[in-house]
């Protein structure tokens, strides 16, 4: 027993010793030797016959084993002739003998006589021959104004879409001025009920005769002719034009006279109350004039080339002294009697900018400002060339104001439209107090960066109601009550397919017209 745990013991250890070996990538050949002598001391043992017996007397094993030990045995002898340690060792001493020195590569010094790459002499304003090129002469730089200001004083009324000679544009001067000869007609401002209103804009409707581009660019003012026999809209646009559009002429457009007397967007736009031939416009540029179809001249009434205007209004009935407001927040007063273009009295007001200025329609002395987040109602008889503070103050408004209105026949009203999309209506019948606010409507007003901003207008006929653009689908008109009740919506289906920003209606007819961005007219009529 003794005798067949010790070759037991032996076998193992050279299984393990020769498993190990195998796991090896380079086993030593002291290890296989060892195996190889540890098998073939076994194999003599039995062969001589010794006291110890052979592999052949471990009963125990199974021919699978005794063969495996067997292929052990061949394999470290195989290992231990190929003397792979020896080859190791030499290989590695050979590769150290090979490495080169570790050394920084130095960069090469350039050569100071060394040619350079051929550059064009016309690009170094150099001569051919080598001599340097004279310094050329500065060239005085030409700056272009986009919008260059017009020259002071009277313009020609010369349209731009006709020939200086046309006999056509000389018979529409001679309608516009026969026409305002009798224009004025004296009409009671008297309210109609709401139903007899619904059913007369109910009547109104838009053809394509009705439908016509007149200047060129977004539409910034319009107002209507107070005639009573002939359909007149002028439309002033951003770029300066001043468009006349006669809707009685046939071809559509020949009815249609554009000018040109402002060199920048045309804000504010009015025909004369006191003489209907005479049209006021007001412009960014710094400047006011008088369309005189009687003459055919664009006179100067107003001019400030260090301010710019944003709107006036005429503070007496015959439209002898105006209110013009400044996009600084001042205001000037001015007197069309008095010689020359300058004002009678320039006032800073409580506001830091002023949008739309608008005289009460019975008590003249008062006018509203809007301006950035509050419109203010002030007395011209208590203003002061430093800063002239308000009568009352409109407070509500959480964002910037477009505008802000008195009612057209008692002033007992004022509507503001605000960025906050929505329209206020104001209780302004004791302006010795505050006003409080009387109904809020809410209105999309945010018309984005190309489009004019809405302005919320009363009917002149109409007092209790306003006429604002929608920014709705299908593209519509809208006409709400001051109670916030909307009134009438005027759709027009392939007609009107964008957004009117201005309108403006009659004072005496049932007549809309609604301007867009591009320069087209729409109008709604009987």
């Amino acid at each position: 027993m003794e005798t067949t745990s010790e070759a037991e013991s032996t076998l193992q250890k050279s299984s393990l010793d020769v498993h190990t070996e195998n796991n090896k990538l380079l086993p030593s050949t002291s290890d296989a030797v060892f195996l190889s002598v540890d098998v073939e001391s076994c194999q003599d043992r039995d062969s001589d016959g010794d006291t110890t017996p052979g592999l052949d007397d471990f009963s125990g094993l199974s021919p699978y084993e005794r063969k495996r030990l067997k292929n052990i045995s061949e394999n470290a002898n195989f290992f231990a002739s190929l003397q792979l340690s020896e080859s190791a060792a030499r290989l590695r001493e050979m590769i150290k003998k090979r490495q080169p020195p570790k050394s920084k590569r130095k960069k090469p010094k350039k050569r100071e006589n060394e040619t350079g790459c051929r550059r064009s002499m016309r690009l170094l304003k150099v001569d051919p021959s080598g001599v340097s090129l004279p310094a050329p002469a500065p060239q005085p730089t030409l700056v272009v104004d986009a919008n260059p200001l017009l020259p002071p004083g009277p313009l020609e009324m010369t349209p731009e879409n006709r020939d200086d000679n046309n006999e056509l544009f000389k018979e529409f001067l001679q309608t516009w001025t026969e026409m305002s000869k009798t224009s004025t007609v004296d009409t009671e401002n008297k309210l109609s009920s709401i139903k007899s209103y619904k059913g007369n804009l109910s009547d109104m409707a838009i053809t394509e005769d009705t439908v016509n581009k007149v200047t060129q660019g977004p539409v910034s003012s319009m107002a209507l002719h107070p005639s009573e026999t002939r359909t007149l809209v002028a439309v002033g646009a951003k770029s300066g034009q001043i468009g006349l559009w006669d809707l009685t002429q046939h071809p559509k457009e020949d009815g249609i006279y554009v000018f040109h007397p402002h060199s920048e967007p045309v804000s504010c736009l009015y025909f004369s109350p006191a003489n209907p031939a005479n049209i006021l416009s007001l412009s960014y540029d710094g400047t006011l004039r008088c369309g005189d179809f009687s003459r055919a001249i664009f006179e100067e009434v107003y001019r400030n080339e260090r301010s710019s205007f944003s709107s006036f209004d005429f503070l007496a009935e015959d439209a002898s002294t105006l209110i013009v407001g400044h996009w600084d927040g001042s205001i000037s007063l001015v007197d069309r009697r008095t010689p020359g273009t300058s004002y009678e009295k320039l006032v800073q007001s409580a506001l830091n900018k002023i949008r739309t200025v608008h005289v009460h329609p019975v008590y003249r002395q008062y006018f509203i400002a809007a301006g950035l987040r509050d419109a203010h109602i002030y007395d011209t008889r208590h203003l002061k060339p430093r800063g002239s503070q308000p009568l009352i103050s409109l407070t509500e408004h959480t964002k910037s104001i477009a505008s802000a209105y008195f009612s057209p026949m008692t002033g007992n009203r004022v509507v503001t439209t605000c960025a906050d999309c929505k329209l206020r209506i104001f209780d302004s019948s004791c302006l010795s107090s505050q006003v409080p606010l009387l109904t809020t409507i809410r209105h999309n007003t945010f018309t984005g960066r190309w489009l004019t901003r809405f302005q919320a207008v009363w009917d002149p006929k109409q007092e209790d109601c306003v006429i604002v653009g929608s920014m709705d689908y299908p593209r519509r008109i809208e006409i709400f009550h001051e109670t916030g009740k909307g009134v009438h919506s005027f759709f027009g289906g392939e007609y009107l397919a964008s957004v009117c920003s201005i309108n403006a209606m009659h004072p005496n007819r049932y007549i809309l017209a609604g301007g867009n961005s591009s320069g087209k007219i729409h109008v709604f009529m009987n």
